[in-house]
């Protein structure tokens, strides 16, 4: 049984070492930072007389790891004080603090005699029972702890993390052939558990399971790209969300990843695979053998497959010509497959309509993914034991929508087979036994169930208790209510579900109006109620389309009663009798976090970017949200003789800068989270956690939040916060109209024109929400930034 980890050791203090700490921090585990000890001074050392023998110079590599984190971005930290969890060191004066912790993760160059050297040295201040792991991105594990003693080679096994760690879902555990099973078992379930990781089992094979996938999928398509003349614009807009892939597509993600890099990479499988046919796949490409003795590396160099120049009409990105290697700018992409794949809804469908228009741009797609399907299929059993590490690595690790398989099935298994053979390519044989047999796809569902392959037959798909399917849930008849914009969903133990299902789970008057059905429902035959959904965002705000024809007709009377509606609703949600959790993710903003902030408890995932933007369309929050901030300031400075000035100054700043929090730690900082509300790291867990929290409020005893009057600032307050916008007026930060919304919030949050310390209800505040909010609708200028975000996606400052 392997122990609890509760402290770690990272060796290599550079990119990637240092981001593995800061996600080790992220989760509460604090780690020692070691790296090498410089053999030279730098100029600022020695203008302050510092000898190589100083401390801090001898671990200086890791001290300028750690003060980098806080600036890197994307931020590696969820938030900027958990690097105090990061203690740094050197490997000569440090390294027998290792014997303290749980964990050492070795993160130094891909070299195998360098990383054979350090485990040594691991290894002479190891002890029995701490689990030692590196984080190689291909080199084989057997190998590198070839010359290590069994005691240590039972704890010791890879753990690839893919960059940036705290981003990346993936995380490669591979075995070594002596590695302890209870070891592997324990490693995966903490990383998914502690570090929210979606861990896959890979063998030790050369570049694990979503590196040898993926890199081979990007030299197939270069490979087709240079025989059929495609551009570069060409394949990317091919090779990307037409296809269920990201937008970085092939040479974006090339550029990205660095050509350096990937070459690296590549050149690990040629030198370490027999197959010639293989072999012949991962040989060097001279075209990018030439970019990379250039110095085009991608974006990290400036340039690569595509560079951003600047001419007389802005700046423009230029894309490589294979046949001049020179940049030229690029040509529009259309065709009738692209069209198709564009208005098709969901990866698979998406993936069809792609394949199925005949067109260049469609034997283009067919030809890398065959390719990539069959590839697929031959290292089954080589890299990994089932199609389902393969699928959940390629989804976790390179952002696809499909693993190889999925995709097989959603294109037709058995149409697609004989197409191959048609066109000579030959299938692995286990796939043409599996068709022979009868059966049709890889995946298949049956009486609530999923199964896939396995062993030449069906298996079930097991999933952790912690992780509940919403789909599945609907699949199984689990539906209690739904409309167009919601559904109440029976999630179990006497907890029902609210799903937001609107497009971009924008809330409107449907959502309103099952929230409200569901709070009858629940009252009637349920325990409590968790708000939440599994769409790509939690929700980024109110239907602001409808929000904006009705203020161009000048319906006045409809958008009251919008906000009203809005108002009362998250009123009663509050009120409820029955435990209600919020389980926010990912983008939440506006009327999203409004739906949020009324429930008894937050449960949010860590990434969680939970903001009140409403002034970034020239409004103000008006579904609650400026009333339970100023409920929070009262809150804050509960003694009636505190001051709410500092903290209502907080609660206008956050407003009215629209910040948005950069994780869901970040959100406590901003003042939009309780005390009382909880972080989720890894969110397949999110629901299941927030069930777990309206059980733990059933048991207790659950009493439903009561009404409190809010201690407000008054018009002295409200001087102060307008004062402060005519200040950012008169310094040219904000526009005239700017300081319009900022006076308007700065009323609402201080109650209106009362005195000082006055006592007021949350109707009198929502009032005052409202009022603002009609008066603001019908500016001009507020309309003028409706319509900008609705078509361009961004705040207009005007």
């Amino acid at each position: 049984m392997m122990r609890s980890i509760r402290k770690a050791a990272v060796i290599g203090s550079g990119v990637m070492g240092s981001a593995i700490a800061a996600h080790l921090a992220n989760a509460g585990i604090p780690s020692l930072l070691l790296d090498i000890v410089p053999k030279q001074l730098t100029e600022e050392e020695a203008a302050k007389g510092l000898t190589l023998e100083h401390p801090a110079v001898r671990s200086r590599l890791a001290v300028q790891a750690i003060a980098k984190l806080r600036k890197t971005k994307p931020a590696p930290l969820y938030d900027d004080t958990f690097a105090e969890r990061i203690t740094p060191g050197n490997l000569e004066d440090h390294l027998a603090q290792i014997a303290d912790v749980d964990w050492v993760i070795e993160v130094i160059v891909e070299n195998l005699d360098a990383k054979k050297q350090l485990l040594s040295k691991i290894e002479a201040h190891w002890k029995e029972g701490t689990v030692v792991s590196s984080n190689t991105s291909g080199i084989s594990i057997n190998a590198m702890s070839a010359d290590c003693g069994e005691a240590f080679k039972r704890h010791f096994l890879g753990t690839h993390f893919f960059n940036p760690p705290r981003y990346m879902k993936l995380l490669e555990v591979i075995p070594g052939e002596h590695t302890d099973p209870a070891i592997v078992s324990g490693m995966k379930q903490f990383c998914e558990n502690r570090l929210g990781k979606g861990v896959v089992l890979a063998k030790d094979t050369p570049n694990f399971i979503a590196n040898r996938i993926g890199t081979y999928g990007l030299l197939v398509t270069l490979q087709e790209m240079q025989e059929k003349g495609y551009r570069v614009e060409e394949v990317d807009a091919v090779t990307g969300p037409a296809l269920g892939r990201p937008r970085s597509a092939t040479f974006r993600t090339l550029d990205l990843v660095g050509l350096d890099t990937f070459v690296h990479v590549a050149n690990n499988v040629y030198e370490n695979v027999s197959d010639e046919a293989e072999k012949a796949v991962f040989a060097e490409s001279p075209v990018l053998r030439g970019m990379v003795d250039k110095g085009w590396l991608g974006e990290k160099s400036g340039q690569g497959f595509y560079l951003k120049k600047k001419g007389p009409n802005g700046s423009e990105i230029l894309s490589l010509d294979f046949s001049t290697m020179d940049y030229v700018p690029q040509k529009k992409v259309a065709s009738a497959s692209l069209e198709a794949a564009k208005l098709a809804k969901g990866a698979r469908e998406k993936t069809k309509a792609l394949l199925g228009a005949g067109d260049r741009y469609s034997e283009l797609a067919w030809n890398i993914l065959k390719k990539v399907l069959v590839y697929s299929a031959a290292k089954l059993g080589e890299i990994a034991d089932s199609i389902r590490e393969i699928d959940e690595a390629m989804k976790w690790g390179f952002g696809w929508e499909l693993g190889p398989f999925e995709t097989w099935d959603a294109i037709g298994l058995v149409r697609s087979v004989e197409r191959m053979e048609a066109e000579g390519t030959a299938v692995p044989g286990w796939v043409k036994e599996w068709i022979a047999q009868g059966n049709t796809s890889f995946y298949k569902k049956q009486e609530g169930a999923a199964f896939y392959v396995h062993g030449g037959q069906y298996k079930e798909l097991e999933t952790a208790p912690e992780v509940i399917s919403l789909r599945s849930l609907k699949e199984q008849n689990r539906v209690v209510k739904s409309n167009s914009g919601a559904s109440l969903i029976d999630i179990g133990d006497g907890v029902a579900c609210l799903e937001f299902h609107s497009p971009n789970n924008a809330i409107g008057a449907d959502i309103l109006t099952m929230i409200q059905q569901s709070l009858d429902e629940v009252r009637s035959n349920y325990n409590g109620l968790v708000i939440a959904n599994q769409g790509r965002n939690f929700c980024v705000g109110a239907n602001l389309m409808i929000l904006l024809m009705e203020a161009q007709d000048e319906e006045w009377d409809e958008i009251d009663s919008i906000i009203r509606l809005f108002q009362n609703t998250m009123y009663k949600v509050k009120r409820f009798e029955k435990p209600v959790v919020a389980a926010p993710h990912r983008m939440t903003l506006g009327g999203g976090v409004e739906a949020c902030m009324p429930a008894d408890q937050i449960v949010a995932s860590a990434e969680t970017y939970f903001g009140l933007v409403e002034v970034g369309v020239g409004l103000i929050p008006a579904g609650g949200g400026c009333k339970e901030m100023a409920l929070r300031v009262s809150q804050h400075a509960a003694h009636p003789d505190a001051d709410l000035q500092p903290y209502l100054n907080q609660a206008f700043e956050t407003i009215g800068t629209a910040k948005v929090s950069t994780s869901g730690h970040d959100a406590f900082k901003l003042g939009l989270f309780k005390p009382t509300d909880r972080i989720v790291i890894n969110q397949d867990h999110l629901i299941h956690e927030a069930k777990q929290s309206v059980l733990r409020m059933v048991q207790a005893g659950y009493e439903p939040i009561r009404e409190e009057k809010i201690r407000v600032a008054g018009s002295d307050g409200k001087a102060v916060m307008q004062l402060g916008a005519y200040s950012m007026r008169q310094s040219g930060y904000i526009s005239e109209h700017d300081v319009k919304i900022a006076n308007k919030l700065a009323h609402v949050l201080a109650g209106g024109d009362v005195p000082a310390g006055s006592l007021v209800t949350e109707q009198y505040m929502l009032d005052l929400e409202r009022e603002a909010f009609l008066s603001l609708c019908g500016e001009p200028k507020t309309q003028q930034r409706m319509q900008h975000m609705l078509s361009k996606g961004k705040a207009l400052r005007n």
